[in-house]
C-alpha cells in the first residue's frame, strides 16, 4: 500500500481553515465595494502575483483540450459559485446561512459521480454521507434565522451550489495533473474575464479603500484564490471525489466559528451539535477501506 504524502495529510486541515474563513471575510470585503467589483479586483490581482511567476517558471501549459477543460473549471468555480455567492453577501445573506446550504454538495456530488466519474460509494460512505446531511439538517434547524434570510440570497446561493459541485465533477471527470502556475493563471484569467466587464457594465465600481478592505483582500487573494484553489484541485485528482466534497460538511462549523468574532453571527448549541455529527459523517467518508470500483465506460479511456 502507497504510503499517502505528507501534503496531502496536511491538505484537508489547510484547506477547511482557510476556505472556512473566507465566507466571513468575502463578507467584509462587500461592505467596502460592489460583489463583482470585489471579485474582478480579486482576479486581476492574483493574475498580477501569478504573470511574473509564470514567466520565470514556465511551466507546462497544458493542450487545447486541457485549457478547456480547466477554463470550463474556472469559470463553474470562480465565475459561477463566487459570483453568486458574492451577490448573495451583498444582498444581506449571512455567511453562516451561504455555508450552511453550500455543505449540502456532497449529496449531489454523491449522486453523480457513480455515473458521472466513476466512483462508486461503499455502505459506510452512504452512512457517512447521510450522517452529514442530518448534521447538515440539525445546523440548519439550530439556526432558525434561515428562514429569515433574504430569499433572493438564498436562491443565487443554491445555485452557487450547483456550480461548485459542477466545477468539482468536471475536474475529477476530465482534469490531469497540470502545474499549478499553469492552472491557476487559466482559472482566473477566465474569472477575471467574466467578472471585470459584468462589474463595470453592472456596477458602481467605487471602492471604500479602508484598513479592513485591504486586509480582506489580501487574504481572498493569497489564501482563498492561491493557497485554497490549489489544495482543493490537488485532493480532487489524488483522491476520490465523494471524500473530498464531504470536507465540505465540516465548513458551516468552522466558518460559523469565523463569522462569531468578525461578523457577530454566533451559531446555537443545536447547531454546534450538528457539525459534530456531521464530523462523524466526513471521518466515515474519508477512511478508505479499498480502492474504488470503476465503473465500465466511464474511465476517459
Amino acid at each position: 500500500m502507497t504510503q499517502r504524502p505528507l501534503w496531502l495529510i496536511a491538505a484537508p486541515i489547510v484547506f477547511l481553515l482557510l476556505w472556512s474563513a473566507g465566507f466571513a471575510i468575502a463578507k467584509i470585503a462587500v461592505v467596502h465595494a460592489a460583489p463583482l467589483t470585489v471579485l474582478a479586483l480579486r482576479y486581476c490581482l492574483v493574475l498580477v502575483l501569478l504573470i511574473p511567476v509564470a514567466l520565470v517558471v514556465r511551466p507546462k501549459m497544458p493542450s487545447a483540450r486541457g485549457v478547456l477543460d480547466v477554463a470550463i473549471v474556472g469559470f463553474l468555480i470562480q465565475v459561477v459559485y463566487f459570483g453568486l455567492c458574492y451577490v448573495a453577501f451583498k444582498s444581506g445573506v449571512s455567511a453562516g446561512a451561504v455555508s450552511i446550504i453550500v455543505c449540502l454538495q456532497p449529496i449531489l456530488v454523491a449522486l453523480v459521480a457513480p455515473r458521472f466519474v466513476g466512483e462508486s460509494i461503499s455502505p459506510r460512505g452512504w452512512l457517512g454521507l447521510t450522517l452529514g446531511l442530518a448534521g447538515a439538517a440539525m445546523a440548519i434547524a439550530g439556526r432558525s434565522a434561515i428562514a429569515a434570510e433574504n430569499a433572493f440570497g438564498v436562491g443565487l446561493t443554491f445555485l452557487a451550489l450547483l456550480g461548485i459541485t459542477a466545477g468539482t465533477l468536471w475536474e475529477k471527470r476530465f482534469g490531469v495533473s497540470h502545474h499549478p502556475v499553469a492552472s491557476n493563471l487559466i482559472q482566473y484569467a477566465v474569472g477575471a474575464a467574466f467578472c471585470l466587464p459584468a462589474a463595470l457594465l453592472m456596477e458602481d465600481i467605487t471602492i471604500d479603500w479602508a484598513p479592513e478592505f485591504i486586509w480582506a483582500m489580501a487574504y481572498l487573494v493569497l489564501a482563498n484564490s492561491l493557497l485554497a484553489m490549489s489544495l482543493l484541485l490537488a485532493m480532487i485528482r489524488a483522491g476520490e471525489v465523494a471524500r473530498v466534497s464531504s470536507l465540505f460538511y465540516l465548513v458551516p462549523a468552522l466558518s460559523a466559528l469565523f463569522a462569531w468574532p468578525m461578523l457577530g453571527e454566533a451559531m446555537p448549541l443545536l447547531g454546534w451539535a450538528g457539525m459534530g455529527l456531521a464530523g462523524l459523517g466526513v471521518a466515515l467518508v474519508s477512511v478508505k477501506a479499498s480502492p474504488p470500483r470503476r465503473v465500465a465506460g466511464t474511465d476517459g479511456t
